[in-house]
């Protein structure tokens, strides 16, 4: 009877920490999900009030939600539309100097116009993006708000790719973020002025 009883500790022990390595390895996977995968973020029926509200409805894009308010555009991308903005995620932004991004947020007018550049005219959600590339046979060029040319693409290992004119690129890493006047993609880099 007590090697029994034994061999059922044993086997509740194993049991232990067989669910414990599968949590800690869960643990470790889902952060490194977090930095690798493309999301679509769900579709809303109603989305955000407008495209300002939709951008502020996800976390990891607040950086660029406070940058638009410092620029002021946040008022005039409430109205009128539709819009898309290619909003450069809180990665993205880290990623620039810390002088440069210091720079831009105490230069109202320097980062309304580097703003401008990440929105365009249009909706252009994730199905809409697909229609243009087909229909531009693997291309398809967007005019932004003051402009400007970018054009999407698709890079040799199947990811969305946005360039501007200057041929500085990011990649198109969320989509589908809805207000009422337009849709928020994320981009996990900045096309910014040299």
């Amino acid at each position: 009877m007590n090697n029994m009883k034994k061999s059922l500790l044993m086997v509740g022990a194993m049991v232990l920490l067989n669910f414990t390595a599968n949590r800690v390895f869960a643990q470790v996977q889902d952060t490194t999900k977090k930095t690798t995968t493309t999301t679509t973020a769900p579709a809303a029926t109603d989305g955000a009030s407008d495209v300002v509200g939709a951008l502020g409805s996800n976390p990891d894009y607040s950086t660029a939600l406070s940058a638009v308010k410092t620029a002021g555009l946040d008022a005039s991308l409430k109205t009128g539309g539709p819009y898309t903005i290619f909003a450069p995620n809180n990665a993205a932004f880290s990623g620039l100097a810390p002088a440069k991004l210091d720079s831009l947020m105490k230069d109202p007018t320097k980062l309304a116009t580097v703003l401008k550049g990440h929105v365009v005219t249009g909706k252009y959600a994730k199905a809409d993006i697909i229609k243009a590339l087909n229909a531009g046979k693997g291309k398809a060029t967007l005019t932004t708000i003051d402009g400007q040319t970018l054009t999407l693409s698709v890079t040799a290992d199947k990811k969305l790719q946005l360039a501007d004119a200057k041929g500085d690129t990011a990649q198109v890493i969320l989509y589908d973020l809805v207000g009422a006047n337009g849709v928020v993609n994320g981009l996990n880099g900045v096309l910014a002025p040299k």
